[in-house]
């Protein structure tokens, strides 16, 4: 049997986390043939939470799991890390301002490229999710430079499922017969949903999205205020920020970069419009 990714999650307490562990742990991210090795990290005061949530992935009795650690170190949590998802950025306190936010956060990240330099496999995939996921991968990327920099990637895929969801919703589509969509930019009022080379199934034939929908009116209007907006309308409505659909962007971010996409798997190349 071959070696067991090590996956190492931060802020593994949280709710994205809590939601995204057990697609990693069953087979739903690298395979069903692929086992895993979790590494669960935050700060000290939550590894009792931690604690319980190693119990349950226990009792879920995954055959891919080879083992679940807990931990506040980061020579234990970043050791030899196949795999590093990192979750955990300060969130706006009262009082902070956006500069403040920028300054706490790459303090983090910038000790998190360092233990990434020193303890991780110099293969490892980097995943940055914690706001401003942007400007954190970019802190972590230069603080790990024994580490090649097209390792360390960003957040972006919840964006763009969102994209693809209104565009299926304002379609009538079918869910995924939406493709092709680009987000550009970071997060809310900073991005821009392009849908340039978007395409939609018609059948057994590929079509463009502009030619459907136009250019104007709703697409370069309405459509683009749901999506920078998306993540605000969800706070509004449950209180909390988005843990279902970003552990799923997580997951569906992961699986492409380690599996491919279904087009590749399939020998299919991109098809120029």
């Amino acid at each position: 049997m071959a070696d067991p990714l090590k996956v190492l999650v931060t802020g593994a307490a949280g709710q994205i986390a809590y939601s995204l562990l057990y697609s990693v742990a069953n087979g739903e991210v690298y395979g069903k043939e692929q086992h895993v090795a979790l590494a669960l990290m935050d700060s000290p005061s939550m590894l009792g939470v931690l604690a319980g949530v190693a119990m349950e992935l226990q009792d879920c009795a995954f055959e891919l799991l080879q083992g679940v650690v807990v931990t506040d170190q980061e020579e234990v949590g970043f050791r030899e890390a196949d795999v590093a998802v990192l979750l955990d950025s300060l969130p706006m306190q009262e009082g902070m301002e956006q500069n403040d936010l920028l300054k706490a956060n790459a303090r983090k990240f910038r000790l998190h490229g360092h233990a990434l330099d020193v303890y991780a496999k110099k293969t490892v995939k980097v995943l940055v999710v914690g706001d401003l996921a942007n400007t954190n991968c970019l802190v972590s990327m230069i603080s790990a430079p024994s580490i090649p920099r097209e390792n360390f990637t960003c957040l972006m895929r919840l964006d763009q499922n969102r994209a693809q969801a209104q565009l299926v919703l304002r379609l009538g589509a079918e869910p995924g017969a939406v493709s092709n969509v680009t987000i550009w930019g970071g997060g809310s009022a900073g991005q821009h949903p392009d849908t340039q080379h978007a395409t939609v199934s018609r059948g057994s034939r590929r079509v463009p999205l502009p030619r459907t929908l136009g250019n104007g009116g709703w697409l370069g209007g309405d459509f683009i205020k749901a999506v920078q907006q998306r993540e605000a309308a969800v706070v509004r409505a449950r209180g909390l920020p988005s843990a279902i659909s970003a552990a799923e962007a997580i997951c569906g971010h992961l699986r492409v970069w380690w599996c491919g996409t279904k087009e590749e798997a399939k020998g299919i190349r991109p098809v120029s419009l």
